[in-house]
């Protein structure tokens, strides 16, 4: 088992990156879930990139965020909007844990997922135009950040002592296979690096500011995770999808709010 299995279990399942997994299996899945940070810092760049050369071009705030945000959804082919309607469909639902994730399962999108993609996609949008309105760097690091945290989520809630709501899929690969102590550790680095990446950009209010915005965005799916486990009695692939989304949308709200 080498970094470099795990570096490719992680671009492998989190995005359509051509990075071939090489192991599946748990140790494999250990190390891919403590890299999900990374593989959401590639795509957090590429939509930094595509959504601040908009903005340089003189695209407008509007256009630039909505190019800002199409990006993660192409580099994962919508797997984790699809993940997010599908979970919204299943505690929409109110049905029993089995009857609810057969409802997840179905290839079809109901009323509780469009409106689900909806306002949060015209959340994630709305916040990045106001963001780019500040100027192109703070769209730009937007974008960034929101992927890396929307990922870190991931490497939260695969930890010890969150179960599999099925006994295949995703879900079933990574739930549990995560330290308690080795995630926080992976938590605190990742959001001492969005704070410095703060410090860097502008000043220390700017670095408290983006510190607060991941602890929202963790706080966020946190709550989403134990409702989830409660109703369906563990994870699935689709409530990881709907986890990277929440924390994404709170952490890019929280990054527009209380702003000076």
């Amino acid at each position: 088992m080498t970094p470099v299995d795990g570096i490719r279990f992680a671009f492998g399942t989190l995005t359509v990156l051509p990075v071939r997994v090489t192991r599946w299996d748990r140790d494999a899945a250990r190390a891919g879930m403590l890299a999900a940070p990374l593989a959401g810092l590639v795509v957090g760049l590429f939509a930094a990139a595509v959504g601040g050369l908009a903005a340089l071009l003189g695209s407008g705030a509007l256009l630039a965020a909505v190019a800002t945000a199409a990006v993660p959804a192409a580099l994962t082919r919508g797997l984790h909007l699809d993940g997010l309607a599908d979970t919204a469909d299943g505690l929409g639902s109110g049905k029993p844990a089995e009857d609810a994730l057969r409802i997840m399962k179905q290839s079809d999108i109901g009323p509780f997922g469009v409106i689900t993609l909806l306002f949060v996609l015209l959340a994630q949008i709305a916040a990045l135009t106001a963001l780019y309105e500040d100027g192109w760097a703070y769209g730009a690091a937007g974008a960034g950040i929101s992927a890396v945290t929307a990922r870190l989520a991931l490497t939260l809630a695969s930890r010890t002592g969150v179960p599999p709501a099925r006994p295949e899929g995703l879900g079933a690969a990574v739930a549990g296979v995560v330290p308690v102590r080795t995630g926080l550790a992976v938590a605190a680095l990742v959001a001492a690096l969005c704070a410095g990446a703060g410090a860097l950009l502008a000043d220390a209010g700017t670095a408290v500011h983006q510190l607060l915005a991941v602890l929202a965005a963790l706080a966020g799916a946190e709550l989403l995770l134990r409702h989830c486990v409660r109703r369906f009695g563990g994870v699935t692939g689709d409530v990881f999808g709907a986890l990277a989304e929440t924390a994404a949308t709170v952490a890019l709200v929280a990054l527009v709010l209380g702003r000076v």
